[in-house]
Protein backbone atom coordinates (compact mmCIF):
# COMPACT_ATOMS: atom_id res chain seq x y z
CA UNK A 1 0.00 0.00 0.00
CA UNK A 2 1.29 3.46 -0.89
CA UNK A 3 2.49 5.80 1.85
CA UNK A 4 -0.22 8.33 0.94
CA UNK A 5 -2.92 5.66 1.25
CA UNK A 6 -1.64 4.64 4.69
CA UNK A 7 -1.62 8.25 5.83
CA UNK A 8 -5.17 8.73 4.53
CA UNK A 9 -6.45 5.66 6.38
CA UNK A 10 -4.83 6.87 9.59
CA UNK A 11 -6.27 10.35 9.10
CA UNK A 12 -9.80 9.03 8.66
CA UNK A 13 -9.69 6.40 11.41
CA UNK A 14 -8.02 8.37 14.22
CA UNK A 15 -10.42 9.18 17.06
CA UNK A 16 -13.07 10.35 16.42
CA UNK A 17 -13.48 8.51 13.13
CA UNK A 18 -14.58 10.48 10.09
CA UNK A 19 -14.21 14.19 9.35
CA UNK A 20 -17.32 15.93 10.65
CA UNK A 21 -19.31 16.16 13.86
CA UNK A 22 -22.05 18.09 15.62
CA UNK A 23 -21.66 20.63 18.39
CA UNK A 24 -24.17 22.84 20.21
CA UNK A 25 -24.47 26.51 19.31
CA UNK A 26 -26.58 27.60 22.28
CA UNK A 27 -25.73 27.67 26.02
CA UNK A 28 -26.19 24.31 27.78
CA UNK A 29 -24.47 24.87 31.13
CA UNK A 30 -27.52 25.28 33.37
CA UNK A 31 -30.90 23.70 34.07
CA UNK A 32 -32.52 26.77 32.49
CA UNK A 33 -30.43 26.34 29.35
CA UNK A 34 -31.56 22.73 29.01
CA UNK A 35 -35.16 23.73 29.62
CA UNK A 36 -34.87 26.19 26.74
CA UNK A 37 -33.10 23.69 24.49
CA UNK A 38 -35.63 20.88 24.95
CA UNK A 39 -38.74 20.70 27.10
CA UNK A 40 -40.59 22.95 27.76
CA UNK A 41 -38.67 25.49 25.65
CA UNK A 42 -39.18 23.77 22.33
CA UNK A 43 -42.95 24.06 22.49
CA UNK A 44 -43.15 27.74 21.53
CA UNK A 45 -41.03 27.51 18.35
CA UNK A 46 -42.69 24.21 17.40
CA UNK A 47 -46.15 25.82 17.64
CA UNK A 48 -44.97 28.86 15.67
CA UNK A 49 -43.64 26.63 12.90
CA UNK A 50 -46.84 24.57 12.89
CA UNK A 51 -48.69 27.81 12.08
CA UNK A 52 -46.13 28.97 9.49
CA UNK A 53 -43.54 26.49 8.27
CA UNK A 54 -41.27 29.28 7.01
CA UNK A 55 -40.64 30.08 10.68
CA UNK A 56 -38.43 26.96 10.61
CA UNK A 57 -35.79 29.26 9.12
CA UNK A 58 -36.05 31.56 12.15
CA UNK A 59 -36.20 29.05 15.00
CA UNK A 60 -34.00 26.18 13.74
CA UNK A 61 -30.72 25.75 11.89
CA UNK A 62 -32.48 24.85 8.64
CA UNK A 63 -31.56 28.11 6.92
CA UNK A 64 -27.86 27.32 7.16
CA UNK A 65 -28.01 23.58 6.54
CA UNK A 66 -27.28 21.73 3.30
CA UNK A 67 -27.72 18.04 2.54
CA UNK A 68 -24.90 16.50 0.52
CA UNK A 69 -26.71 13.52 -1.00
CA UNK A 70 -25.36 10.68 -3.13
CA UNK A 71 -26.06 7.08 -4.01
CA UNK A 72 -22.42 6.45 -4.87
CA UNK A 73 -23.09 5.44 -8.47
CA UNK A 74 -20.52 7.79 -10.07
CA UNK A 75 -17.90 8.81 -7.52
CA UNK A 76 -15.15 10.88 -9.12
CA UNK A 77 -12.25 8.67 -10.09
CA UNK A 78 -13.78 5.63 -8.38
CA UNK A 79 -16.96 4.89 -10.32
CA UNK A 80 -19.97 2.99 -8.96
CA UNK A 81 -18.69 2.14 -5.47
CA UNK A 82 -22.08 2.34 -3.71
CA UNK A 83 -23.40 4.41 -0.81
CA UNK A 84 -21.24 3.02 1.99
CA UNK A 85 -17.97 3.61 0.14
CA UNK A 86 -19.17 7.06 -0.97
CA UNK A 87 -19.47 8.27 2.62
CA UNK A 88 -15.84 9.44 3.06
CA UNK A 89 -16.20 11.51 -0.09
CA UNK A 90 -19.51 13.06 1.00
CA UNK A 91 -18.13 13.77 4.49
CA UNK A 92 -15.29 15.61 2.81
CA UNK A 93 -17.73 17.70 0.79
CA UNK A 94 -19.68 18.55 3.95
CA UNK A 95 -16.43 19.61 5.61
CA UNK A 96 -15.58 21.96 2.74
CA UNK A 97 -19.02 23.59 2.93
CA UNK A 98 -18.33 24.46 6.56
CA UNK A 99 -14.71 25.60 6.48
CA UNK A 100 -15.03 27.64 3.29
CA UNK A 101 -18.59 28.95 3.25
CA UNK A 102 -19.67 28.73 6.87
CA UNK A 103 -22.47 26.42 5.68
CA UNK A 104 -23.43 23.47 7.88
CA UNK A 105 -23.85 20.27 5.91
CA UNK A 106 -24.94 16.70 6.60
CA UNK A 107 -23.76 13.97 4.28
CA UNK A 108 -26.52 11.52 3.36
CA UNK A 109 -25.81 8.34 1.44
CA UNK A 110 -28.88 6.67 -0.02
CA UNK A 111 -29.09 3.01 -0.94
CA UNK A 112 -31.23 3.93 -3.93
CA UNK A 113 -30.00 3.28 -7.46
CA UNK A 114 -33.53 3.63 -8.84
CA UNK A 115 -34.21 7.30 -9.70
CA UNK A 116 -37.79 7.33 -8.40
CA UNK A 117 -36.77 5.82 -5.06
CA UNK A 118 -33.98 8.39 -4.79
CA UNK A 119 -36.32 11.28 -5.61
CA UNK A 120 -38.93 10.26 -3.06
CA UNK A 121 -36.30 9.80 -0.35
CA UNK A 122 -34.87 13.28 -0.92
CA UNK A 123 -38.33 14.83 -0.97
CA UNK A 124 -39.10 13.17 2.36
CA UNK A 125 -35.89 14.59 3.85
CA UNK A 126 -36.34 18.11 2.48
CA UNK A 127 -38.03 19.71 5.55
CA UNK A 128 -34.73 19.31 7.42
CA UNK A 129 -32.66 21.38 5.00
CA UNK A 130 -32.31 24.78 3.39
CA UNK A 131 -30.80 23.29 0.23
CA UNK A 132 -29.79 20.05 -1.49
CA UNK A 133 -26.38 19.39 -3.04
CA UNK A 134 -26.60 16.29 -5.23
CA UNK A 135 -23.30 14.53 -5.72
CA UNK A 136 -21.74 11.65 -7.66
CA UNK A 137 -24.90 10.25 -9.30
CA UNK A 138 -24.43 8.55 -12.65
CA UNK A 139 -25.79 9.88 -15.93
CA UNK A 140 -28.34 9.93 -17.39
CA UNK A 141 -30.30 9.29 -14.16
CA UNK A 142 -28.82 12.42 -12.58
CA UNK A 143 -30.56 14.66 -15.12
CA UNK A 144 -34.03 13.37 -14.30
CA UNK A 145 -33.34 13.31 -10.55
CA UNK A 146 -32.23 16.92 -10.51
CA UNK A 147 -35.02 18.12 -12.83
CA UNK A 148 -37.72 16.52 -10.71
CA UNK A 149 -36.34 17.76 -7.41
CA UNK A 150 -35.99 21.32 -8.71
CA UNK A 151 -39.59 21.22 -9.90
CA UNK A 152 -41.05 19.56 -6.81
CA UNK A 153 -39.13 21.28 -3.98
CA UNK A 154 -39.10 24.94 -2.97
CA UNK A 155 -35.46 24.97 -1.82
CA UNK A 156 -32.33 25.23 -3.97
CA UNK A 157 -31.19 21.94 -5.52
CA UNK A 158 -27.98 21.63 -7.53
CA UNK A 159 -26.11 18.64 -8.90
CA UNK A 160 -22.59 19.87 -8.21
CA UNK A 161 -20.90 17.54 -10.70
CA UNK A 162 -22.88 19.21 -13.47
CA UNK A 163 -23.37 22.83 -12.59
CA UNK A 164 -20.51 23.77 -10.33
CA UNK A 165 -18.09 22.19 -12.80
CA UNK A 166 -19.82 24.22 -15.50
CA UNK A 167 -19.53 27.45 -13.52
CA UNK A 168 -15.82 27.08 -12.76
CA UNK A 169 -14.86 25.95 -16.26
CA UNK A 170 -16.97 28.73 -17.79
CA UNK A 171 -15.07 31.25 -15.66
CA UNK A 172 -11.80 29.73 -16.89
CA UNK A 173 -13.10 29.88 -20.46
CA UNK A 174 -14.15 33.53 -20.18
CA UNK A 175 -10.73 34.57 -18.90
CA UNK A 176 -8.83 32.33 -21.34
CA UNK A 177 -10.71 33.89 -24.24
CA UNK A 178 -9.77 37.34 -22.99
CA UNK A 179 -6.10 36.38 -22.72
CA UNK A 180 -6.18 34.81 -26.18
CA UNK A 181 -7.87 37.88 -27.67
CA UNK A 182 -10.79 35.83 -28.93
CA UNK A 183 -14.56 36.28 -28.76
CA UNK A 184 -16.82 33.50 -27.52
CA UNK A 185 -19.12 33.79 -30.51
CA UNK A 186 -16.23 33.24 -32.95
CA UNK A 187 -14.45 30.22 -31.46
CA UNK A 188 -14.67 26.62 -32.53
CA UNK A 189 -14.93 24.23 -29.57
CA UNK A 190 -14.43 20.52 -29.12
CA UNK A 191 -15.91 18.86 -26.02
CA UNK A 192 -14.54 15.40 -25.32
CA UNK A 193 -16.86 13.44 -23.07
CA UNK A 194 -20.64 13.40 -23.00
CA UNK A 195 -21.55 12.65 -19.41
CA UNK A 196 -23.35 14.85 -16.91
CA UNK A 197 -20.50 17.33 -16.43
CA UNK A 198 -19.74 17.66 -20.14
CA UNK A 199 -23.35 18.31 -21.08
CA UNK A 200 -23.98 20.84 -18.29
CA UNK A 201 -20.70 22.61 -19.07
CA UNK A 202 -21.51 22.84 -22.77
CA UNK A 203 -24.95 24.26 -22.01
CA UNK A 204 -23.32 26.99 -19.91
CA UNK A 205 -20.63 27.73 -22.52
CA UNK A 206 -23.45 28.49 -24.91
CA UNK A 207 -24.88 30.92 -22.37
CA UNK A 208 -21.56 32.79 -22.18
CA UNK A 209 -21.58 33.19 -25.93
CA UNK A 210 -20.22 30.10 -27.70
CA UNK A 211 -22.38 29.31 -30.71
CA UNK A 212 -23.99 25.83 -30.66
CA UNK A 213 -23.13 25.30 -34.33
CA UNK A 214 -19.44 25.84 -33.49
CA UNK A 215 -19.37 23.00 -30.94
CA UNK A 216 -18.43 19.40 -31.68
CA UNK A 217 -18.94 16.88 -28.87
CA UNK A 218 -17.29 13.45 -28.74
CA UNK A 219 -18.02 10.40 -26.64
CA UNK A 220 -16.24 7.06 -26.36
CA UNK A 221 -17.47 6.09 -29.85
CA UNK A 222 -16.28 9.25 -31.57
CA UNK A 223 -18.00 12.41 -32.76
CA UNK A 224 -21.63 12.77 -31.75
CA UNK A 225 -23.23 13.02 -35.16
CA UNK A 226 -26.86 13.79 -35.85
CA UNK A 227 -27.20 10.54 -37.82
CA UNK A 228 -26.14 8.27 -34.93
CA UNK A 229 -28.92 6.06 -33.62
CA UNK A 230 -27.39 5.25 -30.22
CA UNK A 231 -27.79 8.66 -28.56
CA UNK A 232 -29.85 9.53 -25.50
CA UNK A 233 -31.79 12.83 -25.68
CA UNK A 234 -29.10 14.70 -23.73
CA UNK A 235 -26.39 13.80 -26.24
CA UNK A 236 -28.63 14.07 -29.28
CA UNK A 237 -29.08 17.82 -28.93
CA UNK A 238 -25.36 18.23 -29.62
CA UNK A 239 -25.33 16.05 -32.74
CA UNK A 240 -23.46 17.63 -35.65
CA UNK A 241 -24.16 17.17 -39.35
CA UNK A 242 -20.52 17.79 -40.27
CA UNK A 243 -18.52 14.97 -41.83
CA UNK A 244 -16.44 14.34 -38.71
CA UNK A 245 -15.94 11.00 -37.02
CA UNK A 246 -12.94 11.14 -34.66
CA UNK A 247 -11.47 13.47 -32.09
CA UNK A 248 -8.40 13.91 -34.30
CA UNK A 249 -10.62 15.15 -37.13
CA UNK A 250 -12.71 17.40 -34.89
CA UNK A 251 -9.75 19.07 -33.17
CA UNK A 252 -8.23 20.44 -36.38
CA UNK A 253 -8.52 24.22 -36.33
CA UNK A 254 -10.36 24.23 -33.00
CA UNK A 255 -9.82 27.16 -30.63
CA UNK A 256 -10.97 25.34 -27.48
CA UNK A 257 -10.68 21.80 -26.18
CA UNK A 258 -12.74 20.94 -23.10
CA UNK A 259 -12.07 17.46 -21.78
CA UNK A 260 -14.33 15.50 -19.43
CA UNK A 261 -13.17 12.04 -20.41
CA UNK A 262 -10.02 10.04 -19.60
CA UNK A 263 -6.25 10.25 -19.57
CA UNK A 264 -4.09 10.61 -22.67
CA UNK A 265 -6.79 10.81 -25.34
CA UNK A 266 -5.47 14.14 -26.64
CA UNK A 267 -2.07 13.73 -28.29
CA UNK A 268 0.60 16.35 -28.91
CA UNK A 269 0.07 15.90 -32.65
CA UNK A 270 -3.63 16.72 -32.22
CA UNK A 271 -2.80 19.84 -30.21
CA UNK A 272 -0.44 21.02 -32.96
CA UNK A 273 -3.39 21.10 -35.40
CA UNK A 274 -5.41 23.50 -33.24
CA UNK A 275 -5.83 27.22 -33.97
CA UNK A 276 -3.41 29.87 -32.72
CA UNK A 277 -3.42 30.41 -28.93
CA UNK A 278 -5.49 27.29 -28.27
CA UNK A 279 -7.39 26.97 -25.01
CA UNK A 280 -7.01 23.51 -23.49
CA UNK A 281 -9.08 22.50 -20.46
CA UNK A 282 -7.98 18.92 -19.80
CA UNK A 283 -10.04 18.04 -16.76
CA UNK A 284 -9.94 14.26 -16.43
CA UNK A 285 -8.81 13.42 -12.88
CA UNK A 286 -6.32 12.51 -11.61
CA UNK A 287 -4.70 12.19 -15.03
CA UNK A 288 -5.79 14.68 -17.70
CA UNK A 289 -6.49 14.08 -21.36
CA UNK A 290 -3.05 15.55 -22.03
CA UNK A 291 -0.48 16.47 -19.43
CA UNK A 292 0.25 20.11 -18.72
CA UNK A 293 3.83 19.64 -19.90
CA UNK A 294 2.90 17.88 -23.14
CA UNK A 295 0.29 20.50 -24.03
CA UNK A 296 2.79 23.34 -23.68
CA UNK A 297 5.55 21.39 -25.41
CA UNK A 298 3.27 20.86 -28.38
CA UNK A 299 1.97 24.44 -28.35
CA UNK A 300 3.89 26.97 -26.24
CA UNK A 301 1.15 29.52 -27.02
CA UNK A 302 -1.58 27.35 -25.40
CA UNK A 303 -3.59 28.39 -22.34
CA UNK A 304 -3.86 25.23 -20.27
CA UNK A 305 -6.10 24.32 -17.33
CA UNK A 306 -6.35 20.95 -15.58
CA UNK A 307 -8.06 19.51 -12.52
CA UNK A 308 -4.75 19.03 -10.72
CA UNK A 309 -3.51 21.14 -7.83
CA UNK A 310 0.17 20.65 -8.73
CA UNK A 311 -0.09 22.73 -11.91
CA UNK A 312 -1.27 26.28 -12.62
CA UNK A 313 -4.95 26.93 -13.33
CA UNK A 314 -6.57 24.16 -11.35
CA UNK A 315 -10.27 23.94 -12.15
CA UNK A 316 -11.68 23.01 -8.77
CA UNK A 317 -15.36 22.99 -7.79
CA UNK A 318 -14.38 24.12 -4.31
CA UNK A 319 -14.11 27.70 -5.58
CA UNK A 320 -17.82 27.61 -6.34
CA UNK A 321 -20.23 25.41 -4.41
CA UNK A 322 -19.76 26.78 -0.84
CA UNK A 323 -20.38 30.32 -2.01
CA UNK A 324 -23.16 29.59 -4.51
CA UNK A 325 -25.17 27.87 -1.78
CA UNK A 326 -24.19 30.61 0.69
CA UNK A 327 -25.82 33.28 -1.48
CA UNK A 328 -28.83 31.05 -2.14
CA UNK A 329 -29.36 30.27 1.56
CA UNK A 330 -28.97 33.86 2.71
CA UNK A 331 -31.72 35.02 0.36
CA UNK A 332 -33.83 31.89 1.04
CA UNK A 333 -33.89 31.31 -2.69
CA UNK A 334 -36.37 28.77 -4.02
CA UNK A 335 -33.84 27.54 -6.59
CA UNK A 336 -30.42 28.09 -8.11
CA UNK A 337 -31.30 29.41 -11.56
CA UNK A 338 -29.31 30.31 -14.67
CA UNK A 339 -28.97 33.93 -13.61
CA UNK A 340 -27.33 32.89 -10.34
CA UNK A 341 -24.97 30.51 -12.14
CA UNK A 342 -23.90 33.18 -14.61
CA UNK A 343 -23.41 35.67 -11.78
CA UNK A 344 -21.04 33.17 -10.16
CA UNK A 345 -19.17 32.68 -13.46
CA UNK A 346 -18.43 36.38 -13.89
CA UNK A 347 -17.70 36.95 -10.19
CA UNK A 348 -15.07 34.18 -10.22
CA UNK A 349 -13.62 35.36 -13.52
CA UNK A 350 -13.46 38.96 -12.29
CA UNK A 351 -11.72 38.06 -9.04
CA UNK A 352 -8.77 36.61 -10.98
CA UNK A 353 -8.05 40.10 -12.28
CA UNK A 354 -7.75 41.65 -8.81
CA UNK A 355 -4.46 41.99 -6.95
CA UNK A 356 -3.72 38.77 -5.07
CA UNK A 357 -3.46 39.24 -1.28
CA UNK A 358 -0.28 38.36 0.58
CA UNK A 359 -1.99 35.57 2.53
CA UNK A 360 -2.87 33.77 -0.72
CA UNK A 361 0.69 34.07 -2.02
CA UNK A 362 1.97 32.70 1.28
CA UNK A 363 -0.48 29.77 1.21
CA UNK A 364 0.83 28.73 -2.20
CA UNK A 365 4.50 29.56 -1.60
CA UNK A 366 4.51 32.13 -4.42
CA UNK A 367 6.29 35.46 -4.68
CA UNK A 368 3.67 36.88 -7.02
CA UNK A 369 0.54 36.03 -8.96
CA UNK A 370 -1.24 38.11 -11.55
CA UNK A 371 -3.83 37.56 -14.23
CA UNK A 372 -2.21 35.75 -17.12
CA UNK A 373 -1.50 32.34 -18.67
CA UNK A 374 -0.42 30.87 -15.31
CA UNK A 375 -3.22 32.49 -13.29
CA UNK A 376 -6.51 32.29 -15.14
CA UNK A 377 -8.88 31.65 -12.20
CA UNK A 378 -8.60 32.32 -8.44
CA UNK A 379 -6.95 29.88 -6.08
CA UNK A 380 -9.06 27.63 -3.86
CA UNK A 381 -7.70 29.19 -0.65
CA UNK A 382 -8.55 32.76 -1.65
CA UNK A 383 -10.82 33.91 1.19
CA UNK A 384 -12.23 36.70 -0.99
CA UNK A 385 -14.30 34.11 -2.85
CA UNK A 386 -16.75 33.98 0.06
CA UNK A 387 -17.70 37.61 -0.25
CA UNK A 388 -17.28 37.98 -4.02
CA UNK A 389 -19.29 34.98 -5.17
CA UNK A 390 -21.88 34.93 -2.37
CA UNK A 391 -22.79 38.58 -2.95
CA UNK A 392 -23.03 38.10 -6.73
CA UNK A 393 -25.27 35.03 -6.35
CA UNK A 394 -27.46 36.73 -3.72
CA UNK A 395 -27.96 39.77 -5.95
CA UNK A 396 -28.85 37.55 -8.91
CA UNK A 397 -31.36 35.63 -6.78
CA UNK A 398 -33.08 38.88 -5.89
CA UNK A 399 -32.98 40.34 -9.40
CA UNK A 400 -34.35 37.14 -10.93
CA UNK A 401 -37.23 36.90 -8.46
CA UNK A 402 -36.38 33.68 -6.61
CA UNK A 403 -35.31 35.28 -3.32
CA UNK A 404 -37.79 35.08 -0.44
CA UNK A 405 -35.68 37.18 1.92
CA UNK A 406 -34.17 40.19 0.17
CA UNK A 407 -30.91 41.69 1.41
CA UNK A 408 -31.25 45.44 1.84
CA UNK A 409 -27.86 46.44 3.27
CA UNK A 410 -24.99 44.97 1.25
CA UNK A 411 -22.25 46.34 3.48
CA UNK A 412 -23.91 44.73 6.48
CA UNK A 413 -24.16 41.48 4.51
CA UNK A 414 -20.45 41.59 3.67
CA UNK A 415 -19.63 42.08 7.34
CA UNK A 416 -21.88 39.16 8.22
CA UNK A 417 -19.98 36.95 5.77
CA UNK A 418 -16.67 37.93 7.34
CA UNK A 419 -17.97 37.01 10.83
CA UNK A 420 -19.34 33.59 9.89
CA UNK A 421 -17.89 30.78 12.01
CA UNK A 422 -16.03 28.35 9.72
CA UNK A 423 -14.25 26.08 12.17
Amino acid sequence: MKKLDLEALEYHSSFPAGKTGIRPVKPTASQHDLAMAYTPGVAAPAEAIADDRDKSYDYTGRGNLIAVISNGTAVLGLGNIGPYAAKPVMEGKALLFRILGGVNAFDIELDASDPETFIQAVKALAPTFGGINLEDIKAPQCFEIERRLIEELDIPVMHDDQHCTAIITAAALVNSLELAGKKAEDVKMVVNGAGAAAIACTDLYIKVGVRPENIVMCDSKGVIRADRTDLNPYKKKFGTSRDLHTLAEAIQGADVFAGFSKADVLSKDMVRTMADKPIIMALANPYPEISYEDALEARPDALVSTGRSDYPNQVNNVIGFPYIFRGALDTRATKINEEMKLAAVYAIAGLAKSAVPEEVLKAYGADSMSFGPDYIIPKALDARLLETVSVAVAKAAMESGVARRPITDWEEYREYLKRLPRD
